[in-house]
């Protein structure tokens, strides 16, 4: 899985969904080419790596006509991008969608996610 190379980042939420623990960074700084505003991380029970990620990224180039932000989702059948709009540069907006996206990569349709902190 091409992961997102953090050095630091703040948790900024966490949630209990299903079987799996969820962790929303912000303040990334990043040791890939990629600059995230946000990344959603969900690691399931008993493991210590994410098994998917979801990424809120400044677009460039001709990107960035369509938007400025990059919603991007990561996992073992690789990465792909979901979208691309102004948006997702809110913490609440990406933070409901990144969920969303989850839910539904991960079978999660009668969880419901529980905010921790």
């Amino acid at each position: 899985m091409p992961a997102p190379k953090i050095n630091t980042a703040i948790p900024k939420r966490r949630y209990a969904f299903g079987s799996f623990t969820a962790v929303l960074l912000g303040e990334i700084d990043s040791g890939d080419q990629r600059a995230y505003r946000h990344i959603l991380a969900l690691v399931a029970q008993g493991q210590s790596e994410p098994c998917l990620y979801v990424t809120c990224e400044r677009t460039s180039g001709q990107e960035r006509a369509r938007g400025g932000y990059i919603l991007r989702q990561v996992d073992g059948a690789g990465e792909r991008v979901m979208g691309i709009a102004d948006q997702w540069k809110d913490l609440e907006t990406f933070a409901a969608e990144a969920l969303r996206l989850a839910q539904a990569a991960l079978g999660l349709t009668d969880e419901t996610p529980v905010r921790l902190a």
